[in-house]
């Protein structure tokens, strides 16, 4: 008896951990990430200036935090219903995205995508922690969490198809059909009644959490809004560059690891292990002619520390949060948002003045800083 419940606790969690992971591939990897590679199709069909470009990708960020201020009242109403709302959020974004006639439902399509991307980590981490038991929650949380970079890798090479852009996002919205209806069918619903009490007032410890998910927001942005270009200026073809940002992908499988690993070592000696090995991925750009061997394990580098810092952040957030992790990782992940939007243009502006590799110099060294996390007062629970 005890063994079969094992063996089915076991089941469920890899079960949820799966598919959690599958709908957030569809919500990051394509209706949020995949925009960036193909702004040239974009900017060719609707006319954009770099202006427009930038517009745009403003729209997708004020999308995502439209879902993260809605992700915890509707987790907390049902965990189960917002990763499905996150899912057909996706899948209408990237439809409209698709059938646009013109800028405009173009742009409404990317701010309907990016509330998807904004309603899923939340959503997905408060389902695992109302139907994964304690032991096996880690675990879950950061391979559910991996998602992101299993859409990236099936994104990666889609650029280089000869298919005009429309098709390939109608292919990306009907996946998203499939999707939904695969989430739909397998996803557990919490036992009782479902739906938890809507916490509201500050939540002791969140400082150190909002910081040390600023420093991966602000450390990641420059490596995600300008490794291609560092890489071409280095002399990387572009099926080379398309590469390594599909390595990103697939090494970012490995931050399912995380959890594992914090429940043996704790969760500090995760973090700042991982900390560093973020900041040698990103250091390898650095170089003045890293070469093809030394791009791909900065790129395996990169995704797999991104990968494995955001899921232990969830990890965090829900020590935090333990009723309600959906809150705790909103606020997290809303850190992390700010510290993308803030880094990116001073990435801009300083590798117009130093140089793209002066900045991914720079950007490792303000990675390194997590070691302050020493400080008890700044360091993960």
């Amino acid at each position: 008896m005890t063994q079969a419940k094992t063996t089915k606790t076991a089941e469920t969690w890899w079960a949820t951990a799966a598919v959690g992971a599958v709908v957030i591939a569809l919500c990051y990897g394509f209706a949020r990430y995949a925009y960036g590679p193909f702004v040239p199709r974009f900017s060719e069909t609707f006319g954009l200036t770099a202006v427009g470009v930038g517009v745009l990708g403003g729209l997708s960020t004020a999308g995502y935090g439209l879902g993260l201020l809605l992700a915890p009242r509707t987790s907390a109403r049902s965990a189960r219903g917002t990763v499905l709302l996150a899912a057909a959020a996706a899948t209408a974004g990237l439809a409209l995205m698709a059938l646009a006639p013109h800028v405009v439902v173009f742009g409404a399509g990317i701010v309907v995508a990016g509330a998807g991307a904004g309603l899923v980590s939340p959503g997905v981490a408060q389902l695992i922690g109302e139907t994964v038991g304690t032991r096996t929650r880690a675990r879950a949380q950061t391979w559910a969490n991996t998602g992101t970079g299993l859409g990236l890798a099936a994104s990666a090479f889609t650029p280089l198809l000869a298919f005009g852009w429309p098709v390939i996002w109608s292919a990306f919205a009907a996946l998203g059909v499939a999707v939904t209806a695969i989430a739909w069918r397998t996803l557990p619903r919490p036992p009782g009644s479902g739906g938890v009490p809507a916490a509201t007032g500050p939540v002791r410890g969140m400082a150190p959490l909002v910081v040390n998910s600023v420093l991966v927001g602000a450390t990641s942005a420059p490596y995600w809004t300008f490794s291609a270009s560092r890489l071409t200026e280095a002399g990387l073809s572009p099926v080379a560059a398309t590469w390594c940002w599909c390595t990103i992908g697939v090494a970012g499988l490995l931050g399912g690891l995380a959890g594992r690993a914090a429940e043996h070592a704790g969760l500090r000696t995760v973090n700042l292990v991982t900390w560093t090995l973020s900041a040698a991925g990103i250091a390898l750009l650095a170089l003045p002619d890293p070469g093809v061997p030394l791009a791909l394990l900065s790129s395996a580098l990169f995704g797999s520390t991104y990968m494995a810092l955001t899921g232990l952040c969830i990890l965090w957030a829900a020590h935090l949060c333990p009723e309600q992790p959906a809150r705790g990782i909103t606020w997290s992940f809303a850190g992390l948002g700010a510290g993308q939007t803030v880094a990116s243009p001073l990435a801009g502006a300083a590798a117009a003045g130093l140089g793209s590799a002066a900045v991914f110099g720079l950007t490792a060294l303000v990675a390194l800083t997590a070691w302050s996390q020493l400080h008890r007062r700044l360091a993960p629970p």
